[in-house]
């Protein structure tokens, strides 16, 4: 079969999977192996084959993802129902000051948002903005984006959360480097997209907490655990991760020391590690029964698993773009593109990201297209690292309204389509853009 043909039958899948995912609302798990399934047999694989080759997609991705996802959605319940997240929130208000609320709240999110989900660390978090905006009489935007920018930023770029975990596994980048780029391109992300930009929209859209969310203020007595014990535990895994990354550059292969850390450092260690912590010291010593411990965890792995299957399923893409060839002609084609890889990849992601809305559908599919260029072209180490950041900053940017974010914020905050576009969406913008400048000036020194 010609390349002209597979390049054809590549693009009518992504066209087909768009168009079952936002047309027909077709969930995407399905979408992404029924779209497999027809660009196998489109491009002349044994149907023997297609079968085969799917089963390894699923296998192979969810070897890693299901592990990590799993542990860290467990770790993020406990955080949640103990209580973490407002002992974050409250006690770096507390160290900054009020007047420096908004960078406390960028701070929280950036550090909640580790291990919880996006929108629950937002539904956790909203009422203390809300309680500030009525205090001092700002807009509830002055407070509220530099709190989604940093759920936002670690969302999209930090481990253990879904998104950056899928795409290090399809590209094969080492988490390590994910954390140590995603932390570098977050933080100004987070302040540019936070605080500054808070003060700049807050001037032009004085926004008030709508009547509907008019809510009992939150109870500030309730025992909460510590902001040691909370900071230690979200650090554990990210700190063990790290070091058995830097051990690999610094350590010779076989000393002693370099075996302990890559053991403790891989994160299905590491997480484990940090998920028992939690079931200890913000479970059982808090007061919780082991039968309250593990109902709390399972209701964590409920929104996991759609996750893990819809990364699953973009392995299986992967896997049957490379099995089919399709994934050689698509290289080779991006490789002889002037654009830089990193560059590249974050373009892709973004035209996903723009078409169906779903920040981690657009990484894992953006990821399956990128990964026959990284083989093609024999990128390994730490920039693949930096593609993760790519793929993450372009799933990222211009979220609209077919994106479910961008109405949970707009009906928490009580904005129009209109003022939700000018706010939200260039929040995450600027995140995206950010993130894609600070990825392509490491790529300047890291080769």
């Amino acid at each position: 079969m010609s390349d002209q043909m597979l390049i054809l039958i590549a693009l009518a899948g992504i066209f087909l999977l768009l168009f079952l995912v936002i047309r027909t609302k077709l969930h995407a798990f399905v979408a992404l192996l029924l779209v497999s399934l027809i660009v196998g047999v489109l491009a002349g694989m044994p149907l023997d084959q297609v079968i085969q080759t799917m089963q390894n997609g699923m296998g192979g991705t969810l070897g890693f993802v299901a592990v990590v996802v799993g542990l860290g959605a467990m770790f993020g319940q406990m955080l949640e129902v103990s209580g973490g997240a407002d002992r974050l929130a409250r006690t770096l208000i507390e160290k900054f000051g009020e007047d420096k609320a908004q960078w406390s709240l960028g701070v929280t999110g950036f550090l909640v948002a580790i291990p919880v989900f996006f929108d629950v660390g937002f539904i956790i978090l909203v009422p203390i903005v809300y309680g500030l905006a009525k205090k001092t009489g700002k807009s509830l935007l002055y407070y509220g984006i530099p709190l989604l920018a940093g759920l936002a930023v670690t969302h999209s770029f930090i481990p253990p959360t879904p998104g950056p975990i899928a795409v290090a596994d399809l590209v094969g980048a080492d988490l390590g480097w994910v954390i140590l780029f995603g932390a570098l391109a977050g933080i100004p992300s987070m302040i540019i997209a936070g605080p500054l930009f808070a003060r700049y929209i807050s001037k032009r859209l004085h926004i008030v907490v709508p009547d509907y969310m008019n809510m009992e203020e939150v109870e500030y007595d309730r025992d909460l655990p510590s902001f040691k014990l909370i900071s230690a535990i979200i650090l554990t895994p990210l700190v063990l991760i790290l070091c058995n990354t830097v051990s690999g550059v610094w350590l010779e292969d076989g000393h002693i020391a370099k075996q302990i850390l890559t053991f403790l450092g891989h994160p299905f260690v590491a997480l484990t590690i940090a998920t028992l912590l939690t079931f200890v010291f913000l479970g059982t010593k808090r007061g919780y029964t082991r039968q309250e411990v593990q109902d709390i965890a399972n209701k964590g792995l409920e929104p996991a698993g759609i996750i893990i299957l819809v990364t699953g399923a973009g392995g299986v893409f992967k896997e049957v773009l490379i099995d089919s060839g399709v994934g050689d002609v698509i290289g080779n084609m991006m490789a002889g593109s002037n654009l830089p890889p990193i560059l590249l990849a974050f373009l892709i992601a973004a035209a996903v990201r723009v078409a169906q809305g779903s920040a981690t559908v657009s990484m894992v599919t953006a990821a399956g297209l990128v990964s026959p260029l990284i083989a093609i072209l024999g990128l390994e180490g730490p920039v693949l690292g930096l593609i993760v950041i790519a793929i993450a900053s372009g799933a990222t940017v211009l979220s609209h309204v077919n994106d479910s974010g961008f109405w949970l914020v707009g009906r928490y905050f009580g904005l129009s389509v209109k003022d939700t576009l000018k706010s939200w969406t260039v929040m995450e913008t600027l995140i995206g853009l950010v993130g894609l400048t600070v990825a392509l000036l490491l790529g300047i020194f890291i080769k």
